[in-house]
C-alpha cells in the first residue's frame, strides 16, 4: 500500500479526468467534477490548494471510489 502523495489540485483534476470525470463548475476555491456511470452520478468538490492535504485527497478518492494505487496510476 502506498503513501497518500501531496499533489496541487490541478495534478488531481487532471488525473480524474483521465478517468472520465470532467469539471462541471468552479465556485470561488472550490472545483466540481462529476462522472456519469451505469447507476449513478459521482460528483465531487476539489478545493483549490497547492497543495491539497493528504486527508483530503483520501477523502476525495473515497468519494471517486478510486483506490490509491489507481489514481497513482492516473498520474
Amino acid at each position: 500500500m502506498s503513501k497518500v502523495p501531496v499533489l496541487s489540485y490541478i495534478q488531481i483534476i487532471k488525473a480524474l479526468q483521465r478517468d472520465g470525470r470532467v469539471v462541471v463548475r468552479q465556485r470561488g476555491s472550490h472545483i466540481r467534477i462529476q462522472k456519469h456511470t451505469k447507476f449513478e452520478t459521482l460528483k465531487v468538490t476539489i478545493p483549490a490548494h497547492k497543495p491539497v492535504k493528504r486527508s483530503t485527497l483520501s477523502h476525495i478518492l473515497k468519494q471517486c471510489r478510486i483506490d490509491l494505487d489507481s489514481f497513482i496510476d492516473l498520474l
